[in-house]
């Protein structure tokens, strides 16, 4: 990835360059990123040079005199080469991030035009344009119109944000309890510890299959903790769980929530935007009835990391929990019909995210991502239904989503060894997880570039490295 040279930039870059210079900047910018995208497809997944010799010189390095934008870029481009090249269709490992170049045009120009969104009376047209968004999230999810939505970092920020509204609607104490599923994300667990929870708090339940969250387990511990003088505070719901993409019974849960008078959260940052297809609708029935749902538009809309969404049913949650008053603020005026999201959220100062979601929106039109998100189902359906015809692969049944957790016949030795030899082949990469006790291979289908091609390519060295590793269908059949 080697920048373009030129001739005409100074060394010395003012802190407001003239129109020749900034046109200039963005040009080398722009050379590297379409030199970036072009490439995609030739590139394998695995850094092409050892980072220790990068790293540790990185690490050494301070900030001083200028450096001309062709020395600059040959470090950045250092910097990408030695990293796993996590946005061709080929990674299928974790939660893909594929990212949108339209949306990081969205960026370059909310950073460069840099309007303030925290209060609405500053810059109120660009609050507008962000709640528009905002609402059709809701709406996406047939919330109700006191519904209220907020962009986020990530779905680590909304979880957090979600149980601290909970706590402030409830006025839970140090008898609080939160109710959550073996597979739920390390997030929430760690969300309710911040939101000040101790760990005798978080009440882990039992899955019915191993995957899903067992309603009649929360059940049963609701009622034994509300008998021994415990609060029920929330139930936390995975609408698509990191390990195997399963979805937890939503529509059962919430007639739990309702009954008992706890708050239901879903955490739907990996599959939430699955609503937008009728599968999805279908398989993530009973969200609708949530208090507040986790979404990352840097997953399942494929936009850049860093974009996360919090929706709350009754926006009055959200500002019970976050709203404060400042004598420096006075001179703002409010706007009623506009959100304020330093009442919805920890943020005062913030970025101007709704635009990032906002103009990919508008230029691919939602139809295109609902295709892609059809395609996806359609990919992992495909991935399941060769791996479960295989006597020597164990399968957990059709995928919920898009992914696909599966075990070879033998030890968890063997499924490292498994898992090596596929992701050695530079072409896909495939990570590993523990179901049960016991560690299972997955692949994660959500790049928008990831194709028909490219899941043949992983299903066909998938049957090799078996082959290689002589594994045999188990003797009982």
């Amino acid at each position: 990835m080697a920048p373009a040279t030129s001739q005409h930039m100074s060394e010395r870059l003012p802190l407001d360059p003239g129109p020749e210079q900034a046109r200039e900047l963005v040009e080398r910018a722009l050379h590297l990123v379409t030199e970036h995208l072009d490439g995609l497809g030739e590139r394998g997944i695995h850094p092409r040079r050892d980072a220790d010799e990068l790293v540790t010189r990185l690490l050494a390095q301070r900030p001083g005199a200028p450096r001309s934008m062709s020395s600059a870029l040959s470090t950045l481009g250092e910097v990408v080469a030695a990293g796993r090249e996590t946005t061709t269709g080929g990674e299928l490992a974790y939660i893909p991030g594929s990212g949108l170049l339209t949306s990081a045009v969205a960026d370059l120009l909310a950073s460069t035009l840099n309007r303030y969104t925290g209060l609405p009376g500053i810059a109120p047209a660009a609050v507008a344009l962000e709640g528009g968004v905002l609402r059709w999230l809701c709406e996406s999810f047939d919330l109700p119109e006191r519904a209220q939505a907020v962009l986020l970092s990530g779905g680590s920020m909304a979880n957090l944000s979600a149980l601290v509204a909970a706590r402030e609607r409830l006025g839970a104490d140090g008898l609080a309890r939160v109710y959550v599923g073996a597979q739920a994300h390390a997030s929430v667990r760690k969300a309710a510890r911040i939101a000040g929870l101790r760990a005798e708090q978080i009440r882990v339940c039992p899955s019915a299959d191993g995957l899903r969250l067992d309603t009649e387990a929360v059940r049963l511990a609701i009622k034994d903790d509300v008998a021994a003088g415990w609060r029920p505070m929330a139930i936390v719901a995975a609408a698509g769980t990191t390990n195997a993409g399963t979805v937890d019974p939503l529509a059962e849960l919430a007639e739990l929530a309702a009954e008992t008078g706890t708050w239901l959260h879903v955490d739907a940052a990996y599959g939430g935007f699955f609503q937008l297809t009728d599968a999805g609708r279908a398989a993530l029935a009973g969200i609708e009835r949530a208090d507040s749902i986790t979404l990352d538009p840097h997953k399942s809309l494929f936009l850049p990391f860093g974009t996360g969404a919090l929706l709350v049913r009754d926006r009055a949650d959200l500002q019970r929990a976050f709203a404060e008053d400042a004598d420096y603020l006075r001179d703002l005026d409010a706007d009623e019909a506009l959100p304020d999201f330093s009442e919805l959220s920890p943020e005062l100062t913030r970025a101007w995210r709704g635009l990032r979601l906002w103009l990919p929106l508008q230029l691919h039109g939602v139809d295109a991502f609902v295709d892609a998100l059809d395609h996806k189902l359609a990919l992992a359906r495909r991935v399941w239904e060769h791996l479960a015809a295989d006597p020597r692969l164990r399968t957990w049944g059709p995928p919920d989503l898009s992914i696909v957790p599966f075990r070879a016949v033998g030890d968890d030795v063997l499924q490292d060894r498994l898992l090596e030899r596929i992701n050695d082949s530079g072409v896909v990469r495939l990570s590993s997880t523990v179901i049960d006790g016991e560690v299972a291979l997955r692949l994660a289908v959500l790049s928008h570039r990831t194709s028909d091609t490219t899941v043949e390519q992983a299903l066909a060295l998938i049957d090799s490295s078996l082959d290689e590793l002589g594994v045999t269908p188990a003797a009982d059949g």
